[in-house]
């Protein structure tokens, strides 16, 4: 079978799988890598491999600069956010995913949770996030 033609399946594997808002909690396994301050690659064994090996997560609820931003400015606290969240994700000993979507990317929309703690909350309180709908993102560069 050619690899297009794995692409019905895997659809119809996503649909029977469906990552809605009823979708359980789910830990993570394995941090795989970090992108930025809002979102980061994991492994997430009680998941099948083609749902939960090398997924990207995001933080919902919550807009970190980006690495690529629009200014020096933004840049410089796009660096600040990721440090934070690479601390935070390497001294949990438990992560946890809640609330759990897709967004627009394929990617997993989640609260996460740290030992107990939201990770987005922490970012909120510490000035290097802001709240998040979906909507128009902020210009960290003002």
């Amino acid at each position: 079978m050619n690899q297009h033609a794995l692409w019905p399946l895997l659809g119809a594997l996503i649909a029977s799988q469906s990552l809605g808002a009823t979708q359980p909690p789910a830990t993570v396994s394995q941090v795989i890598s970090i992108y930025d301050g809002d979102s980061f690659t994991v492994n997430v064994d009680e998941w099948p491999p083609v749902l939960g090996e090398k997924i990207t997560v995001r933080i919902k609820g919550i807009d970190t600069p980006e690495l690529r931003g629009k200014c020096e400015k933004e840049v410089k606290q796009a660096r600040e956010a990721k440090q934070f969240t690479v601390a935070k994700l390497r001294e949990a000993r438990t992560i946890r995913l809640s609330g759990i979507e897709r967004d627009k990317y394929f990617r997993i929309l989640a609260d996460v949770d740290l030992d107990g703690v939201d990770l987005g909350q922490l970012l909120l309180r510490s000035g290097l996030a802001v709240p998040y709908g979906g909507a128009k993102k902020p210009d960290w560069c003002q």
